[in-house]
This record gives C-alpha cells, structure tokens and sequence, in this order.
C-alpha cells in the first residue's frame, strides 16, 4: 500500500505542478516562406516543470516521476522526446513516444539533491527538433532517515568542585545529514539520558550545566553524562544519537587538614645531635596539590627550644628534629603541640575553615653510655717557678653521669708534656710538678688530661689545662750589651760619654726596676749617673782621665728591687783617644804623640797589607759570597795621632756625646 501511495505521490509531485509555458513565435525554420515578415499563430511550447522523486525508494519495477509534452505533438507518433544531462539513460529514463520519465534505481539525497537534465522533442523521421531544447531539474524529496550524530564525540570537561547550579561545563553539538528545509527531520532536541540530577543540558543548544549545588570532589571525582539528540523535533518517531561526556570535578581548597590523632610519641638517644629527625607528623587533607601544602610549626615554648620542625620537600609532612642537645640526666621527656595549617587558603571558602589543626607530641629521652663529663669545659691553673718536685699546681675532675658513684681514672697524654714537668693522681685527678720550673725558658704549659671510666675504657674524655708559671725574682741584673767606648783626651769635664742600659729577665712588675752605680770617691776617673729607667749616664768627672796605652776598665755594680733583691756587677771599657777637631778618632796609642806627623807603626802595617791585598786581587778572582769587609780596603788618611780612620772608626765616632763613642 505504501509503496503505490509513494508512486501517486511522485506522479502527483511531478505534473500538480505543470504549467503552460507558451511564447510568441516568428517564422520559423520550418515555416512556409512568404514574402517579409509573417505573423504566426501562439503555439504551445514545451508542457513542463520541476520534477520530485522520494529518495530511498526501491520498487520492483522503474516508477514514473513525471512526463513531457510539446504542443508540437499532435500524437501522430512523429514526435520523439529525447532526455540528457545527469544521470540520463541510468537514473532517469524517457518513453520516446510518451515523454514519460521513469526513475530506475533508489535515490539518496545526501549523496545528491537534484540532477539537471536537457528534454527535446525532434521528428522521429528526420531528427529534426521541433523545439528548442529545454532545461529542467528533478529535486530528490528528503525524507528522515539519517540519526543525529555527534562528530566530537566523546567529551571530557572539567568543572570546578563546588561550583554554583548552573555553572556552564561545555557544548555539545550533534549534526542530521538530512534536510534542515523539509520538515523536522533535521531539527534536533537535545535531553540528558544519564547524568541526572548533576546535571542538564539545554535542550536547543546543546550547553551541559551543574544542576545541582556543593558537588563535593572527594565524594565523586567522575561523572559520565550521556546526552541524546533527537530528529523530528523530538516528537515519537524521530531518530537519534547520543554521545558521552566525562565531567571531572576539578580540586578546591574546601577540606581544612586534620591529624589522624590526637597524640604522637616519638623517642630519641641524648646523644643525637642537632638536626637529628625525631619523627614525621602528616595531618590528612583529600585536597590535592597546591590546596594540600602545609605548614607545621611547634606552639609551645618548651618544645621549640629542644625541638624544631619543618615541612618535607612535597609540603605534605612534617619533619621534626633536634634543635639542640639533649642530657638524659637533665631532662627525660618534652612535651608541646604541634599545628598544621594549609598554606593557600581560598577566601571562597572560609566558611568551610579554620584551615589548620593541633596534635600534641611527646619526645621521650632515651640515656645512652656517656662518656665521663670534667666539671669545667677547661682548666686555667698557675704555680710559681722554682718550686720543689712535688707542688701542688692543682686539680681537676669528671664524673660519670650515668652512673656518678663509677670511679674515674686520670692521665696526662704524653704528647701534651714531652718534658715530664707535671704529674696527675690517677685517683683524684690532683696535678703536681715533677722538676722545678722556670717562667723564663717558659710561662705556658698547655696539658691535655684524659679521664677514663674504670669498668669501661672506651668511655673517655679530654680536657685542656692551661698551667702558668709564675715569676719569681730569681734573676740578677745585667747590661743589656757589652760596651766598649772612647772619650777624646780634649773633652771637657761633665761630658756625657756613653749611655749604659740594664737588663732583667724577671717578669715587669716584680720589683724588677734595675738601679747602677759606678766607683765612687775622688779618684774615680769616671762618673756613673742613675738615670732610674734601668739606664746610667758615664760621664767625664771634674778631673780628666790622662792617656794611656791601656784602656779604663769602669766597674758598674746593677742591683733590682725585689725580695729579695739581687745584684750583680759588670765592666765598661773605656779608651782615651785624641781626636780631631770633628771628634772623630785620630788616635788611642801613647805612640801616636811621639811623631805628630807621620804616620804610626800600625798605620804603616795596614798600608803594607792593603797594597798586598789589591796585588794579589789581580791575579785572583773574589769568590761569590765572601764577606765584603774581606774584598775591599778600608780607606787611610794620615792623622795627627797616627790612627787609622775607616768606616768602622767613624760609625763608633757617632755615638751620644762630644769626644765620646764607640771603639775605632
């Protein structure tokens, strides 16, 4: 039945529509020929107009979709109807003699929509056209039989968890290959077949919304929504698709941390160090990433000074460690809290908070074998020098913490007193001299005493002792230098010849303030000033000394200050010499007065020898290294005196006082 229905229809669609096209004609090419121009009669032209073929129709035999008619044809059967163009011969079939077009195979409008064909009538006998030739066109109906598609499909979308009802999550769009202008088979009506009540879609656009409010991620973190679009409007009978969208809530910091107890206990040896990890605290927080960074910080006082704590490298535990050390016997346990706090917090969702949390914590001691502690960090003794063997210098002492009442040995490490100078008691760690001691070879002795626990020797520790020596007076007075000096035999009385200065090794401070004194009474040739800064003045007395061959010998007595007080003496020696009128050093032998102007014996002996000298430098090369002195000739110059005169005599002739200095 519905198969004759679909063939009235296409024959109807075809000629319901058929209309008359008529036009004025001349003369034509087959008109009779009459002189000028002839008015022929109106004839009909072609009987035509656009056919319609219902696509996917499949009968047994070809269907009639329309026919052709030319008012030429008088039905005579001199007319023949010819058909070209596309599918011509194949799709579409003319009857000759009828011009009706036959459709000979089921036709898909989505493969194609029309087809342009070229009709023409010619005379059967001659294939004369009768007409021009006429163009029309076969549109192919569309009817619903292609299902929505979704070419996207399937989906994957995030949307925030917590987000408001309505929040946009995406689009979905479907597509029908059928005609969008011819009825509803192309209109399409999205629903929600599986998602629901979390969410909807808006029925024309295809736009996925939250339905609901809180969607909470660590509840659900996945939804799989399945969306149809419908043909037809969505009326019954329409066909449809659908397509899957994965919703995927997104994180937000709306969970606060919490700790999954109330109480950690954690233990560590006294003997850790800082920086020693105690133990790992992890409040719990299903957030994800950046939402479940913590921070962890220690709240009371008391746990803070023994302890620190600190976040790991992913944020997410806390590492608590020694901050500095522990003694079992000083204290055995801590006790404090512990807060954990998210380090990004959301503004949106502080009604959720307060994002942090407190856990208490207790760190247990644990004693561990120590090793015996001394009762100073270091030992600073002192003992006089000079004291007998056997003098006390001091003491010092360990105890074993952990068991106090343990005995401890004493010892000195023989690299620390090479010299054997101290002793310690064994038993009580009392340190006493071996040999007597001197501050001036040495004030420091710096010991290293070790203390050994009796029932174990691995357990043993070191001190430094630091032992001064202390001064004693016990050192004598002495010249700082040996002093040898002139004076010129033309100095006046009173002149200063040579300033004379004392040494003493004992320590300053020790009534170590040196005082000197020279010969006294009126024959005395020199005079001897105390200058009390541990120095004297040698001065010409009143009544000068006469010239001699062999020089003064001035005896200078030094004594100090202390208890008790010590002396000693010395010698100045001191030459008279006569000089010349720049006070240098002409001569300091009596023979020098018996030929004023020449020279002495020893000047000529040195004159001999120096020629020799720069003789025998001639034939001879001056090693490398020998002193200069040894190279070189000390320049001569004849003087009143006799006395040589070189760079020697004339550095000593630069010493304090007129006439006085140095020996030549």
């Amino acid at each position: 039945m519905w198969g004759l229905v679909r063939l009235l229809l296409a024959w109807l669609g075809g000629w319901g529509c058929m209309g008359r096209l008529a036009a004025p004609a001349r003369a034509w090419a087959g008109s009779r020929g009459a002189p000028g121009p002839v008015l022929l009669r109106n004839r009909r032209s072609w009987v035509w107009n656009q056919f319609f073929v219902i696509e996917e129709y499949a009968g047994p035999e070809p269907v009639l979709i329309g026919k052709l008619h030319s008012d030429v044809d008088r039905g005579e059967g001199r007319t023949k109807y010819l058909l070209t163009g596309e599918g011509a011969g194949t799709v579409f079939v003319i009857d000759e003699a009828t011009g009706n077009i036959h459709v000979t195979k089921s036709l898909d409008r989505e493969e194609k929509a029309q087809y342009v064909l070229l009709a023409q009538a010619v005379d059967r006998a001659s294939n004369r056209p009768l007409e021009p030739p006429s163009e029309f066109i076969i549109k192919v109906q569309d009817i619903n039989d292609n299902p929505p598609i979704f070419p996207l499909g399937p989906y994957h979308a995030t949307v925030p968890e917590m987000s408001n009802v309505g929040t946009s999550v995406i689009q979905v769009t479907a597509h029908d290959a059928d005609d969008p202008s011819y009825g509803n088979s192309a209109k399409l009506v999205y629903t929600v077949l599986d998602g629901l009540p979390f969410f909807s879609v808006d029925p024309q656009t295809g736009v996925i919304r939250t339905a609901i409010p809180n969607m909470d991620r660590e509840t659900q973190e996945e939804f799989l929504v399945v969306i149809q679009a419908k043909d037809m409007g969505g009326h019954m009978g329409g066909l449809s698709g659908s397509t899957t969208v994965t919703v995927t809530l997104s994180d937000v910091n709306d969970n606060p941390p919490k700790f999954p107890q109330s109480l950690y206990q954690f233990s560590v040896v006294e003997t850790a160090g800082p920086g020693t990890l105690v133990g790992r605290l992890r409040a719990q927080d299903p957030d994800l990433g950046d939402n479940a960074l913590m921070a962890y910080s220690i709240l009371d006082g008391e746990g803070s000074e023994a302890f620190s704590i600190s976040t790991d490298s992913q944020g997410r535990d806390g590492l608590l460690t020694v901050r500095k050390p522990l003694d079992f016997e000083t204290r055995r346990s801590y006790s404090f809290r512990v807060e954990a706090t998210n380090t990004l917090i959301d503004p949106a969702y502080l009604r959720r908070g307060p994002f942090k949390d407190v856990a208490s914590v207790r760190v247990a001691v644990q004693d561990a074998p120590e090793p015996p502690a001394f009762t100073q960090a270091a030992y600073y003794l002192a003992v006089s020098e000079n004291k007998a063997p056997g003098t006390l210098v001091g003491q010092v002492s360990a105890a074993d913490l952990d068991s106090p009442a343990s005995p401890i040995r004493y010892s000195i490490l023989p690299h620390s007193d090479p010299e054997r100078c101290f002793s310690i008691e064994p038993e009580d760690g009392t340190i006493r001299t071996v040999v007597p001691l001197d501050r001036e070879a040495r004030v420091w002795h710096n010991l290293t005493v070790l203390a050994t626990e009796l029932d174990s020797s691995a357990q043993a520790s070191r001190v430094q002792v630091a032992i001064q020596i202390l001064d004693e007076n016990d050192n004598a007075p002495q010249l700082a230098e040996p002093y040898d000096t002139f004076v010129c035999d033309s100095a006046v009385p009173g002149q200063l010849i040579q300033v004379i200065r004392a040494l003493d090794r004992d320590e300053v401070g020790n009534s170590s303030r040196v005082s000197l004194q020279g010969p006294l009474g009126p024959d005395a040739n020199f005079t001897v000033r105390d200058n009390r800064d541990g120095s004297a003045s040698l001065l010409l007395p009143s009544r000068p000394a006469p010239p001699r061959q062999a020089p003064y010998l001035v005896p200078i007595e030094l004594w100090d200050w202390g208890q008790p007080a010590l002396s000693s003496t010395a010698t100045v020696t001191v030459s008279v010499c006569r000089c010349r009128p720049d006070g240098s050093v002409a001569s300091c032998r009596p023979e020098a007065q018996l030929s004023p102007a020449g020279l002495s014996t020893g000047a000529l002996l040195a004159i001999v020898t120096c020629v020799g000298t720069l003789l025998e430098r001639k034939q001879a090369t001056v090693l490398p290294g020998t002193p200069q002195t040894q190279r070189a000739c000390v320049r001569l110059s004849p003087s009143p005196g006799g006395a040589l005169r070189g760079p020697a005599a004339a550095e000593a002739g630069s010493t304090d006082g007129a006439g006085g200095g140095g020996r030549p």
